[in-house]
């Protein structure tokens, strides 16, 4: 007898069973599917991954009492591939068009304002002269989607995640030559309004002209999900805490000593400690004040949901913790700030989140206003909470990177070269499922063969 495998899981309070199966009843193919998420309004978020690779696709059941509901079964059509099943699509529109990218992104049209042309032969030359000393700088090259890089600079371990990004990219479809510098560290680089340089950067900020991408932080909260331990974006949604009437109303902060308004938030919690709770968690900056000011035991983050509202202010840049806040179901107080993320354009203050002055001097009159206005404080909290989830699905962020690299080939003048010393970054190896790519021919076409 053939086995066919399916994986049964329970939702929510015992309501619904969901089976994942192949739809070819002849292929075995070892699926997780971690217990289901209960996002508290209703709505469940399912999450699988594959150990092999569906040729026909799979079948997704949602039965209550072994019925099936809300127009079960679904279908997702084949192939359906692995995460490291490097078989990219070689049509990039219809590889968009299956992950309803949008149609342009308002970040990277405002970021690519200041670079009409891309000169390739000028960036080689004068980006290692200026930033070199600047602490990690990473030179990319995709040339026949192949990924190929040299690294400038002392402290370029972070390149890890952006190799793995490009990586798991180019598996998935094919990516334009192109040739660029990532910056992997915190500071967005070029202050230059002319004779600016295209540098591409984890953070923004309305003093600089890099490209921004998603942070590290979100890139690898997306490559991580489901194949580590970590929170991730993704298991966040179904931990957000009690039911908003149920919170306790105050605020909540905690963090390390990375920019001493946090500090301030200390000091405003012990002086309206029934508005705030807010402590430092870890010094290293400003340790001669830790006697002073004290320090707090850590916090799971999940509980940090137990309180109606959020205090998100920076660290040395942006706060990258700010998009797991949106995600929860509390209120978000955000400082404003110089620095940006690359969703931030699509958030506006008083609509997804509370905005409060930099040097903090309305807190607590934020915080009043919330607990006055409770119905209010709720909906945005809601309205965030949407918005983040749609502008943070993986989906989004593989749409994005696509987009910045897509723009940038649009915009280069010359030709990307694998230079003398960039090595090629190679795919990992695969030792647990097979990669049965019905794109073979398309991945090892004239370029299957390293010839440098």
């Amino acid at each position: 007898m053939t086995e066919i495998k399916c994986w049964e899981y329970l939702i929510g309070k015992e309501t619904f069973k969901v089976k994942i199966s192949p739809l070819n009843k002849e292929e075995y193919i070892r699926v997780h599917v971690p217990p289901p998420l209960d996002r508290g309004d209703g709505s469940f978020l399912m999450r699988y991954r594959l150990y092999g690779s569906a040729a026909t696709g799979l079948k997704v059941e949602i039965l209550h009492r072994d019925v099936a509901v809300a127009m079960s079964p679904y279908i997702i059509q084949g192939p359906v591939y692995h995460e490291y099943c490097d078989c990219p699509e070689s049509d990039a529109s219809v590889w968009l068009s299956v992950l309803q990218c949008p149609p342009n992104e308002p970040q990277i049209l405002a970021d690519f304002k200041s670079f009409p042309t891309i000169d390739l032969q000028n960036l080689r030359q004068e980006v290692p002269l200026r930033f070199s000393n600047r602490g990690g700088l990473i030179h990319y090259a995709i040339i026949d989607n192949k990924v190929y890089r040299r690294t400038l600079g002392k402290y370029t371990d972070f390149k890890m995640f952006s190799d793995e990004m490009l990586l798991s990219l180019t598996r998935k479809v094919r990516v334009p030559d192109v040739e660029f510098f990532i910056n992997v560290g915190d500071w967005p680089l070029e202050t230059r309004t002319e004779g600016a340089l295209p540098i591409l950067s984890w953070c923004g900020s309305t003093d600089t002209r890099d490209i921004v991408l998603p942070t590290y932080e979100v890139t690898h909260s997306t490559l991580e999900t489901m194949r580590g331990v970590t929170n991730d974006l993704l298991s966040l949604q179904g931990n957000t805490g009690p039911p908003w009437a149920n919170k306790t109303e105050r605020a909540f902060f905690r963090g390390r000593d990375s920019r001493e308004e946090r500090l301030q938030l200390v000091s405003l919690s012990k002086k309206s400690p029934e508005l705030l709770d807010a402590g430092i968690t870890a010094w290293f900056f400003f340790r001669d004040r830790e006697k002073q000011v004290g320090k707090a035991p850590l916090v799971g983050f999940f509980d940090f949901f137990k309180y109606k509202y959020q205090v998100n202010v920076d660290g040395t840049v942006a706060a990258y913790r700010f998009p797991y806040l949106m995600l929860g179901n509390s209120l978000v107080l955000k400082q404003d700030s110089q620095y940006y993320e690359h969703f931030y354009r699509h958030l506006k203050a008083g609509t997804h989140y509370v905005s409060v002055r930099r040097n903090l001097s309305d807190l607590l009159e934020k915080i009043k206003w919330a607990k006055e206005n409770d119905a209010e404080a709720a909906e945005i909290a809601r309205a965030g909470q949407a918005a983040a989830r749609d502008l943070l699905q993986p989906s989004r962020l593989y749409c994005y990177y696509y987009g910045v690299l897509h723009t940038y080939s649009e915009h280069q003048t010359g030709r990307p070269m694998r230079q003398a010393d960039m090595e090629l970054v190679p795919q990992p190896d695969d030792y647990t499922a097979a990669c049965m790519c019905r794109r073979e021919s398309d991945k090892n076409g004239p370029s299957k063969n390293d010839e440098l």
